[in-house]
């Protein structure tokens, strides 16, 4: 068998390391491997599209339109909707759809070896027509055992403060899907104390969507979480996302109805958003680390005035991401 990898001219397989036993490119979808799993990540919003164990289970929703067409898109620079779907720099008005561009962009691998990949997405005509700042955008994924560590990296190469936000937006195929029960398994929720140690979280208070998709941040909303249950069924997202600020989580497992886990998302960021489409009996639940969220319900000013939004002086870089765990 053959592989084909198309790099830009400037990579060979010398230079980048590449073990063709171990990443294959097809069409515009590279595979990493290791014993345990195998990912499979797309150049077109640098996207990943697979996680599946050395038995051949599927994680990552395979993005069915009858019910949602994305796997696991990175949101930027902007996390949600803004109100009118327009927000103001510098007096001046720009429009963006929900969740900004970068998701329906086309990256470019820069780096790679047997276990990592990093594409990379710079500012031109059409996104500072859109978004008015220089910048890069890294996106990298690196495989490790039975983990997958997603890494961003956004520079700021104007001359100006930039203001931007950024999330991710996994969705995972719930463990024992059965569309003629109520059930859906649960969600264990921890938090990262001072020493590092995740402790359940006992309760959770969160926000929901309004109007426009713009947040309700009038009504907050509580639940009770015993030892960091949180049961999920058919009607938990009735009302459109949970929405869950002030660092409350850093860690969100998924089990299965038995209580077995399936899938973890381990993360630093400030916001939350756990969702599944409404009214459609989904067989995928989205747990989505933002920093970041939508526009709260009526908010018209500035930019840098926007709830969650993060400041990068010229020059500067900032960097995050989270880590998936299957089991």
């Amino acid at each position: 068998m053959v592989f084909l990898l198309n790099l830009p001219d400037r990579l060979s397989l010398k230079q980048v390391g590449i073990d063709l036993r171990r990443i294959a490119k097809t069409h515009d979808m590279i595979t990493l491997k290791n014993d345990i799993l195998s990912i499979k990540v797309d150049r077109h919003g640098a996207e990943l599209w697979s996680i599946r164990d050395h038995s051949g289970r599927e994680f990552i929703w395979q993005a069915d339109p009858a019910f949602w067409k994305r796997h696991a898109p990175v949101l930027f620079p902007i996390v949600g909707s803004l109100w009118d779907k327009k927000y103001r720099v510098d007096g001046k008005e720009y429009s963006l759809e929900q969740h900004g561009f970068a998701r329906d962009m086309d990256f470019h691998l820069v780096s790679s070896d047997e276990n990592t990949l990093w594409y990379e997405l710079k500012s031109d005509a059409e996104t500072l027509a859109k978004y008015p700042y220089a910048f890069t955008l890294k996106i990298g994924y690196k495989l490790t055992g039975n983990k997958i560590q997603v890494m961003w990296e956004v520079s700021n190469n104007d001359g100006k403060t930039m203001y931007f936000q950024i999330g991710a937006h996994p969705a995972f195929y719930y463990p024992d899907f059965n569309p003629d029960t109520e059930e859906r398994g649960a969600f264990r929720l921890y938090k990262r104390g001072e020493n590092g140690e995740m402790k359940p979280l006992e309760t959770l208070k969160y926000i929901l969507i309004s109007e426009k998709g713009c947040a309700d941040t009038e009504h907050v909303y509580e639940l009770e979480t015993p030892e960091g249950k949180l049961p999920l069924t058919t009607s938990t997202f009735d009302r459109d996302a949970l929405i869950i600020e002030d660092q409350q989580v850093s860690k969100v497992v998924l089990e299965s109805c038995a209580g077995e886990p399936f899938v973890s998302v381990e993360f630093d960021s400030p916001a939350l958003g756990m969702w599944s489409p409404a009214g459609l009996n989904a067989p995928f639940v989205c747990i989505e680390p933002w920093y970041g969220r939508c526009d709260r319900k009526g908010f018209t000013g500035p930019l840098d005035e926007k709830d969650l939004v993060n400041t990068l002086a010229p020059g500067q870089v900032f960097r995050s991401g989270y880590t998936i765990e299957v089991f």
